[in-house]
């Protein structure tokens, strides 16, 4: 206990902090809890006036930085002699925007805000919803305030503070841009607060900060308000990872874990080896892991409920809750019951009873009854709002989440699990890295809620607990900027402040300054590896000759043998895709190797369209797929030919089976002699080859003894020359590359019309400068040559989608199309595609994405009324219908293109009116409810 001394010198700071923080102290008093350290310090900086980045982990509470910004807003100006006495006038109050990187989470701090500060003060501005866009606090998407800026629109006077909640969302490939350019782009009498996960490169971005902000003060905090601890889930068995804080920071995995987990493996080793002896034709043991029913089970015995277990699958996690339900888990009391049911009833009163039985309404709310549920981004929204508020509300027990949930929304747990350390990026199956494990772990402990909150990852034996160790140890990650300059962008930029100006703020992006920064250790390995080629030249140096010149002879054999062999490739390449093209239906041809080998019959020749032919073909093994000229190291020849029904449809296993049976009935050999080898033939001797081999043989420096060590020492000295070019390149590259790639941009659109040669922006550069879109440029040249005028509102939704949408997975086959106006459009669409990807791949630019079919069957059958059932059914996925939550997503995206297209001042009349009915069509239904949510 402190003595009455100490309590007293503890007042008297107190007294003289409130003196010269009189704002903060007016807003701690409210708060109803003591503000942490870097808390204070972060609003002091900002009371001070100075801008401010704050980096802290999950839970942590940066938020209260933001919440004092607004605060500061409100109360008026520091000038103003009545500020600190009297309520804000309209003429002394100022403006505090609150950006969020997505529209959930500006929802969440919306209804946070209004709760403090009262709906009259408040607004909210989505892609969705504008509520009360005149207030002095507007929580709004970063979108939305990037596309002010650019507009110059009249809400953006009187704004004092931005605040950038989750500004580490600027490394995101896919929108992180838009955080720089807002950044770069606002007025300098704006306060910029940043709010950031820990970050290990926090200097550097605040260093970037005050060049492009002005002062900027940095606060780092690594301290978590609620201490994790982090464990391993082995069989029944749970150990913690470290013995100790002591051992965590040398990530000094538990000694008995370690033992353990080898014994394990020891053990299956040992099973594999007794149960796979000669001919016994049986596997060793599969490690079977706890069953998550069991896992649930644990945690909720060991009151460490409610959890959060991260399955990196959509399907996993329904699967999770079905196996919950299967083994009768019940985490819930009847009261506990009761009240999730009124709560669900209450949110789905609007949506029509036929499409809630689509949608596994009966089901879910079973779950939800029991408290397990899952989370995941295919999940209709409004089911989602549910999950989390009945989570938050210590309702449901246990959700089963992909890492989806990790971003922005404030859904703490007692527990987190993670079932696996590996998840599906959307190309390729990859290992978390330290950032994604940490925003994963961070959910675990609730602020004034629990004492401590726990980690649990599940083992297997592809889990090392030292590479866990690792990845809980590591509490930062870097930050590197994802900016690079668009079509929209750059007009607005032009029409902004000119082009030049332009240039110069594009120079001043957090990429640029990164790349700069990195040319600098670039340079240094350029000069030692000049260094080091020197000392090489000297080793390889002949007393019987000039060895560069004896090298160079090698070098350039090897290269000749490289370039006949490429041209025998080549020429068999062209006759693969000859014999490619002539395949008609019904043909029986061989695929010479690779996994699809054999006889095969066409169902379709698909020679038409852009890229080489890929047929699609029946294997006698009953796979139905495309093949390409890749897999054919001969060309294909028609062996026989059989009749293929008219409609056949090879996504039926019948159907397969049949026909697959009649290509074995030919009678034809499956390899033909031999399996695939390519032609041994040897091609009469090169004249240029012999002439090289001939001087080679002559020069003095071949009758060295020494020749072979000499050219060891020469192919080192090659190799880094080559390695130091590219070094070279890379410095050369980087320095005002972003600046370099807006020049070809500029190009580009001056040479169509979207810039004039004097830098000035035309009438078609406007309306490109009003298209916020990723494919900006093609939804641009499509309005221009009137590829959508004449079409109705369906169609028109249709033909906009296949700009938007992205398929979360390669499919194979193109997806068909609704025939007519539609099928027209789009080929014209992909025409224009066509013509911009070859002008782009010409000046060395990014292509733009090639349009997507894939959702234009489900949207054009929605804006023609049609019941959810057959519109979930139409869309081209490859494991049967499209989930109700990427329908919701995918159509609000339509909708706000087709929102453009109205607005668009180059679309004509009639378009515009045909996309107002189109909104209005698609508008209904879950997506009505959806909409006024």
């Amino acid at each position: 206990m402190s003595s009455p001394a100490e309590r007293y010198a503890a007042a008297r700071r107190r007294a003289a902090q409130a003196s010269q923080f009189p704002a903060l102290d007016e807003f701690a008093l409210d708060l109803g809890f003591d503000l942490d350290d870097f808390q204070r310090e972060a609003c002091q900086s900002l009371e001070r006036g100075s801008g401010v980045l704050v980096c802290a982990p999950t839970g942590a509470g940066k938020t209260v930085v933001g919440e004092f910004a607004v605060h500061l807003a409100l109360r008026g100006r520091p000038d103003d002699p009545a500020a600190a006495d009297e309520p804000a006038t309209p003429r002394t109050r100022r403006k505090c925007f609150y950006t969020t990187p997505i529209k959930a989470l500006s929802n969440q701090k919306y209804h946070d805000l209004v709760a403090r500060y009262g709906a009259e003060q408040v607004g909210l501005l989505t892609g969705d919803n504008a509520i009360n866009g005149d207030a002095p606090v507007i929580v709004m998407t970063t979108e939305v305030l990037r596309n002010m800026l650019y507009a110059g629109s009249s809400t953006l006077q009187g704004l004092a503070y931005v605040v950038m909640d989750e500004v580490h969302y600027l490394a995101d490939r896919f929108r992180g841009g838009v955080w720089e350019e807002v950044i770069i782009h606002l007025p300098a009498s704006v306060t910029l607060v940043s709010l950031s996960a820990t970050v290990s490169n926090a200097e550097e971005f605040a260093d970037w900060l005050v060049t492009v902000r002005g002062e900027t003060a940095v606060v780092v905090s690594e301290h978590r308000p609620v201490p994790l601890w982090q464990h391993m889930l082995v069989g029944k068995r749970m150990f913690d990872l470290f013995h100790d804080a002591d051992a965590a920071r040398k990530h000094d995995v538990h000694p008995e874990l370690l033992r353990y987990t080898r014994d394990q493996m020891r053990r299956l080793e040992l099973g594999e080896g007794r149960s796979a002896g000669p001919g016994s034709g049986r596997r060793g043991p599969r490690w079977r892991g706890p069953m998550r029913p069991d896992i649930v089970d644990r945690l909720d015995r060991e009151g460490l409920l409610p959890a959060i277990l991260f399955i990196f699958s959509r399907a996993g996690c329904a699967a999770a809750v079905q196996q919950c339900l299967a083994a009768g888990l019940r985490l819930t009391s009847p009261e506990e019951r009761a009240e999730i049911r009124r709560v669900v009833e209450s949110r789905v009163t609007a949506i029509p009873g036929e499409d809630l039985t689509v949608l596994g309404y009966w089901e879910w709310l079973d779950g939800l009854e029991r408290g397990l549920a899952a989370h995941h981004a295919g999940m209709l929204p409004v089911f989602k709002e549910i999950v989390e508020e009945l989570f938050v509300r210590g309702l449901v027990k246990a959700v089963f989440a992909t890492e989806t949930l990790a971003l922005g929304i404030n859904m703490p747990a007692r527990c987190v699990v993670l079932e696996r350390l590996v998840k599906y990026n959307g190309e390729a199956h990859v290992d978390l890295t330290p950032g994604e494990y940490t925003q994963l772990t961070g959910r675990a402990g609730r602020r004034g809620i629990d004492v401590e909150g726990h980690a649990v990852v599940v083992w297997s034996p592809e889990t090392d607990p030292r590479h866990v160790a690792g990845l809980a140890s590591t509490r930062t990650y870097p930050l590197r900027s994802s900016f690079r300059p668009s079509y929209n962008m750059a007009v607005n930029l032009v029409g902004t402040v000119g082009a030049e100006p332009a240039r110069a703020l594009l120079e001043s992006s957090f990429a640029q300054f990164q790349a700069d920064r990195s040319v600098v250790g670039l340079a240094r390995q350029v000069q030692r590896n000049t260094e080091s080629i020197e000392a090489y030249g000297a080793e390889a140096a002949c007393h019987h000759g000039d060895f560069d010149e004896y090298f160079a002879l090698r070098v350039a054999i090897a290269d000749r043998e490289k370039a006949i062999a490429r041209q025998g490739q080549t020429q068999r390449k062209a006759a693969a895709v000859a014999s490619l093209e002539r395949l008609r239906v019904g043909d029986v041809i061989r695929v010479p190797s690779g996994r699809r080998a054999g006889l095969a019959v066409v169902l379709d020749p698909a020679t038409g369209g852009f890229g080489e032919p890929r047929p699609l073909v029946l294997t006698q093994d009953r796979w139905a797929g495309r093949v390409s000229p890749g897999d054919f190291t001969t060309p294909a020849e028609v062996l026989a030919r059989i009749r293929v029904p008219k409609h056949f449809n090879h996504r039926s296993p019948g159907a397969r089976r049949d026909l697959a049976a009649e290509v074995s009935g030919t009678g034809l050999d499956r390899h033909g002699g031999r399996r695939g080898g390519r032609s041994r033939q040897t091609p009469g001797e090169d004249h240029q080859l012999s002439q090289l081999r001939t001087e080679l043989r002559n020069h003095p420096c071949h009758a060295c003894p020494e020749r072979e060590e000499h050219a060891r020492w020469a192919e080192r000295r090659r190799r880094l020359e080559r390695d130091t070019e590219e070094l070279r390149e890379r410095v050369s590259g980087r320095t005002g590359s972003l600046a370099r790639t807006f020049d070809r941009i500029v190009a580009l659109l001056t040479d169509r019309g979207y810039l004039a040669r004097d830098g000035a922006v035309t009438d078609a550069g406007r309306m490109l400068g009003r298209i916020w879109t990723e494919a900006d440029l093609l939804v641009a040249e499509c309005l221009r040559r009137r590829v959508w005028d004449g079409l109705s509102p369906a169609e028109l939704a249709a033909a906009v989608s296949v700009v938007v949408f992205e398929a979360r997975r390669d499919v194979d086959e193109r997806a068909s199309l609704p025939r007519g106006p539609v099928a027209d459009a789009v080929d014209e669409t992909l025409k224009l595609w066509g013509e911009i990807e070859a002008d782009e791949a010409a000046r060395g630019l990014s292509a733009t994405r090639e349009p997507d079919l894939g959702f234009a069957w489900p949207v054009y059958r929605w804006a023609r009324g049609e019941a959810l059932a057959k519109v979930l059914g139409s869309g081209h996925e490859i494991d049967g219908e499209m989930p109700a939550g990427d329908f919701v997503r995918w159509a609000r995206q339509v909708v706000d293109l087709l929102g453009q297209l109205a607005d668009s001042g180059g679309a004509s009349p009639e378009l515009r009116s045909t996309a107002r009915q189109a909104i209005a069509a698609i508008n209904r239904g879950v997506l009505a409810y959806h909409t006024s949510a």
